[in-house]
C-alpha cells in the first residue's frame, strides 16, 4: 500500500526558513508521467498548488506566490521529496500536503494526483 508521510512543519518566524519532507513507501513513481507535488490549505481557503517535480527528470514548477523563495527537490534513492521554504511570510501559514500521481499532465491540478499525505502544519509568526 502506498503511503506518504510529511514531516518538518512547526512554528517559524517571518523571514526564516523551514524544510518539509515527504517520504513515499509502497512503490516507486518513475514513469515519464509521474509527478510529486506540494499543496497547502489555510482555514477558509481551498487547497492550492505550491510546487511540483517530475520524479524521473527533476524538472520543477512553482506557483507565482512562492517563486524565488521555495525550492522543491527529491532524493530518488530515499524515495523522498523536500520543500525548502526560505524568507517565509505570514501568508505562508497553512497545512502543507504532499501528493503523487502516475498520470500527471497538468502539474497544478489537484485531481491529477491520486495519493496524498496527512499534512503538516506550518505557522509563520510576524
Amino acid at each position: 500500500q502506498v503511503q506518504l508521510v510529511e514531516s518538518g512543519g512547526g512554528l517559524v518566524q517571518a523571514g526564516g526558513s523551514m524544510r518539509l519532507s515527504c517520504a513515499v513507501s509502497g512503490r516507486t513513481f518513475s514513469s515519464s508521467t509521474s509527478a510529486m507535488g506540494w499543496f497547502r490549505q489555510a482555514p477558509g481557503k481551498e487547497r492550492e498548488f505550491v510546487a511540483a517535480i517530475r520524479w524521473n527528470s527533476g524538472s520543477t514548477y512553482y506557483a507565482d506566490s512562492v517563486k524565488g523563495r521555495f525550492s522543491i527537490s527529491r532524493d530518488n534513492a530515499k524515495n523522498t521529496m523536500y520543500l525548502q521554504m526560505n524568507t517565509v511570510k505570514p501568508e505562508d501559514t497553512a497545512v502543507y500536503y504532499c501528493a503523487v500521481g502516475d498520470l500527471v499532465t497538468l502539474l497544478t491540478r489537484r485531481d491529477q494526483y491520486f495519493y496524498w499525505g496527512q499534512g503538516t502544519q506550518v505557522t509563520v509568526s510576524s
